[in-house]
């Protein structure tokens, strides 16, 4: 509690670090801001022609199905790989001044969640351009859903950014991480897939509910399953509980390290 009640007093600190964040993102660019939606529209190119031409996925209108939960990833994915560094990108402020660490996580977490939010205009425009349409009760779900992945981000951002002060090999084996993680979501495939004795094993990713319930709500126009919501928010709220130790434990030490 009372590391929440610093936080809500940082919170000028906390919106001054997202606006710089998401102003200096892409500072200098030609293009600027608009690659918050060029971005993952070319990655929905690039895996659409290889999953539709190439290796073919069979899947009705393949690049709906793969955007509505390819956005939601690069999210998470940015907040695991990225996030790695959010502490030891700000060294000299945490070696000179005193404010709660987990802004730093915070600030991150929120900067990208803002930056999905702005790409999910995109996927709406899609939706409805592609005569699929949106159903709005099940759309009713969907700041759930959005909700329990920015508290799995978050709890994620605390243990990478907290091991990577003291690993620093760390930020570079994410990457890796990053990769094989993708490969173990539901992002380019259907769980209908995988085998059905494997299936146990995918849903201890904590990714695997959240991406189901988007692509339902979405693709599919449905009301997620309740065992989605309640899979996604315990896997979520163990991450955060587990993130938030974690990075109480190893942040007393953070200004001697860096």
């Amino acid at each position: 509690m009372q590391v929440l009640e610093e936080l809500f007093n940082y919170r000028e600190m906390i919106f001054s670090l997202v606006r710089r964040d998401l102003r200096g993102r892409y500072k200098g660019s030609v293009l600027g801001f608009l690659w918050t939606f060029i971005n993952p529209l070319l990655q929905l190119a690039v895996y659409t022609v290889v999953f539709s031409f190439i290796m073919r996925a069979g899947i009705e209108k393949f690049y709906l199905f793969l955007f509505v939960a390819l956005v939601p990833w690069l999210f998470f994915g940015t907040c695991l790989s990225g996030g790695a560094s959010c502490i030891w990108a700000q060294q000299d402020m945490v070696k000179k001044i005193y404010f709660p660490r987990e802004v730093l996580p915070l600030s991150f977490t929120i900067s990208q969640f803002i930056n999905m939010l702005l790409s999910f205009l995109v996927i709406f425009v899609v939706l409805v351009f592609s005569g699929v349409g949106i159903n709005l009760v099940a759309l009713l779900y969907l700041p759930l859903i959005m909700f329990i992945e920015f508290i799995l981000a978050l709890g994620t951002v605390f243990i990478v950014s907290a091991l990577t002060v003291y690993f620093r090999d760390f930020e570079y084996i994410l990457g890796i991480i990053q990769m094989a993680w993708m490969y173990l979501t539901p992002v380019l495939y259907s769980m209908d897939l995988i085998p059905e004795e494997y299936r146990s094993i995918f849903k201890l990713n904590p990714m695997t509910p959240i991406i189901i319930a988007y692509r339902d709500i979405l693709y599919y126009k449905q009301i997620p399953h309740l065992e989605t919501l309640l899979q996604a928010s315990i896997l979520g709220i163990i991450v955060l509980i587990i993130g938030f130790y974690i990075f109480g434990k190893l942040k007393r030490n953070f200004a001697e390290e860096l």
